[in-house]
């Protein structure tokens, strides 16, 4: 196996695994990188990537062990049940009785923190899946890795697990890198949460399909608006800050889209309202969906969030203006409805397809941890569950190919001309 691959772990697993009536894995069970034959050929057997699951032999000993969880970052469809999930299979799998949440991100793992953990049991958790949001709260920042590791070590903590994004996986990995430095035996051990998809290394992220899902009726009201008015023109603002997923997904969902712009593809803007112009003279309608983090280069950013990640400016009220003074320029007189439904969609429950997935995750983490794996994130390659480096996962962030054979399905789609 590549070394890049290769998932740390803490030490020998010597305690026999509690579970009973399972499919171990073994070790040995591996997942191609690669999965497409050219000429015969496959890659390279050195690009696997470690097979997630329960292991007959654990690192850890149930009994002594306290696990603590933290979710950071921004509102996703899935966190609480990713939260449930976790403290089932810990407790009735494991028997691990010790569960921590922390409060509000990874302030709560600091001292200076008012909010102290809560203790979480199956009682406490039991119906949390039905709700939107975080019961642990979240937040965004950028605390010390090393103040984070005396939190863990003082408080006896030897599991901590870390549902969030990029930001908060590379937080994990100086966590994870300060307690290798000071040989302490604490699994870090990552769930990838962003509702954008753009996490490297796995196929989906959850969340994700819920945010499809419920950005199809905003999609499908704007058109309902752009036709029942003359030269009406639906315009739809969806998540998407440096991948333009859901914007995607969603315009190929409901096949009433005549424009979408994503920000993995440039586009000048008196090519789109050439485009609209031709729309309002031949079909009196037109319906654009447009990703955050689309055309930048017209928008002013507002600096940083707490953890570092750029503020886009607002390309859905500046296209809005824009079309408003082109037409009013043209003498042609437009409808315009704007939607941005983002943080309805970023605080609803998760669909019960991303409930299913939020559970896998969370239950192949807990089977990584026990085995004292750390400093990675579960993932899904190939349709199957794998144990990845948090390094490799934070590498870049996985965007739409514009020349790829997805982003000529949803052209295909639209029917749209070039933009650029």
């Amino acid at each position: 196996m590549k070394s890049n691959f290769k998932i740390e772990t803490l030490g020998e697993c010597t305690v026999s695994s509690p579970i009973s009536s399972v499919c171990f894995v073994e070790d040995s069970q591996n997942v191609r990188y690669d999965a497409v034959v050219t000429d015969g050929k496959n890659c390279s057997e050195g690009e696997l990537l470690e097979l997630a699951g329960p292991r007959k032999k654990i690192f850890f000993n149930p009994e002594k062990t306290k696990a603590a969880i933290v979710t950071c970052g921004g509102l996703c469809p899935g966190l609480n049940d990713v939260i449930r999930g976790l403290v089932m299979v810990l407790w009735y799998m494991y028997g691990v009785k010790e569960i921590l949440g922390i409060r509000y991100g990874y302030q709560g793992l600091t001292f200076s923190s008012e909010d102290k953990p809560v203790k979480l049991s199956p009682e406490v958790v039991e119906d949390i899946n039905t709700q939107g949001g975080t019961i642990l709260g979240s937040s965004r920042g950028d605390q010390s890795p090393v103040e984070i590791a005396d939190f863990l070590v003082k408080n006896g903590i030897n599991i901590l697990f870390t549902i969030g994004g990029d930001g908060t996986q590379r937080g994990a990995l100086k966590i994870a890198e300060e307690i290798k430095k000071r040989g302490e035996k604490i699994a870090v051990i990552g769930i990838p949460k962003t509702i954008d998809n753009d996490i490297a290394f796995t196929e989906r992220t959850f969340g994700f399909e819920t945010a499809i899902e419920m950005s199809r009726l905003p999609v499908i009201c704007a058109h309902k608006e752009a036709k029942g008015a003359k030269n009406g023109i639906g315009l739809v603002k969806l998540m998407g800050r440096d991948s333009g997923f859901i914007a995607a997904n969603a315009t190929m969902a409901t096949s009433d889209v005549n424009l979408i712009l994503v920000p993995e593809v440039d586009f000048r803007l008196e090519n789109v309202m050439k485009y609209l112009e031709w729309r309002m003279l031949n079909k009196s309608h037109a319906v654009i969906v447009v990703a955050e983090g689309a055309g930048q280069n017209y928008v002013k950013d507002s600096g940083t969030d707490a953890s570092g990640n750029k503020l886009h400016g607002d390309i859905g009220l500046f296209l809005k203006d824009k079309i408003k003074d082109y037409f009013r320029g043209k003498n042609i007189p437009v409808s315009i409805k704007y939607i941005d439904p983002s943080y309805t969609i970023r605080s609803s429950e998760a669909n019960a397809n991303d409930s299913v997935f939020c559970f896998q995750l969370a239950e192949n983490a807990v089977h990584a941890a026990m085995t004292g794996r750390t400093a990675m994130v579960i993932s899904l390659w190939n349709n199957h569950f794998v144990n990845i480096p948090v390094q490799k996962s934070v590498e870049y962030r996985k965007k739409i190919d514009p020349n790829g054979l997805f982003w000529q399905s949803v052209l295909n789609n639209t029917g749209q001309p070039e933009m650029k």
